[in-house]
């Protein structure tokens, strides 16, 4: 496919784009950015997307997607309770523990068998594997973020980089650029919560006054 045919399907693509599709792309963008400012309001824009998102999917009839999506919020419900309740703390963003990487094996092994024999007896889809690979990765990284875990970034980005191919083979350009965006603005969020992570411990660790 040349250059020209590609911009001009994705052009094509953005005309054809719905308003609940816009403003479910805004409120994801919204989220990404205070998210990356380890901002709790991330989850109130992060809700009112996966609200929209939902409605949209109903009326194209992906209720595939839209299990996906409940289970986002579900966990921005409980990430945002979560936040709030810890933002006292001085250090409220930490890395992994052992504990918590074997949830994350679990969510990945547990989530990818659910998509991937689902999509294979209850769809027709004809990525099944790639499918559930992306799924079960970013079921994986929403549990992290929830729980404020810094490498709820690389698990985001595992998932993004699958997807933006797979959004592409599917003719979906407007969702594999959004896609690519967030592949981007998760580096930043990274690398800024490492920094915050860094100033925190500088802060704990320096002696008392008294």
């Amino acid at each position: 496919m040349h250059i020209d045919q590609i911009l001009a399907d994705f052009f094509q693509q953005i005309k054809a784009t719905s308003l609940a599709e816009w403003l479910a792309v805004g409120f994801g963008i919204l989220q990404v950015w205070f998210a990356k400012a380890n901002k709790p309001i991330n989850y109130l824009f992060g809700i009112f997307g996966i609200l929209i998102s939902i409605y949209a999917l109903f009326f194209a009839k992906l209720y595939g997607e839209i299990v996906l999506n409940m289970y986002y919020l579900l966990m921005s419900i409980y990430g945002w309770i979560y936040w709030e309740q810890n933002s006292n703390q001085s250090q409220a963003i930490s890395t992994s523990t052992k504990k918590d990487w074997i949830v994350v094996l679990m969510i990945c092994f547990i989530g990818f068998n659910i998509f991937y024999f689902g999509l294979i007896h209850v769809t027709d889809s004809d990525v099944p594997l790639w499918d559930a690979l992306v799924s079960c990765t970013a079921w994986a990284g929403m549990w992290l973020l929830a729980k404020r875990k810094i490498e709820n970034w690389i698990l985001l980005n595992i998932s993004n980089l699958m997807a933006i191919p797979l959004l592409y083979h599917k003719g979906l350009l407007l969702f594999a650029a959004l896609t690519l965006f967030l592949f981007v603005m998760a580096f930043f969020g990274y690398f800024n919560w490492k920094r915050l992570l860094k100033r925190e411990f500088t802060y704990v660790a320096q002696p008392s006054s008294n």
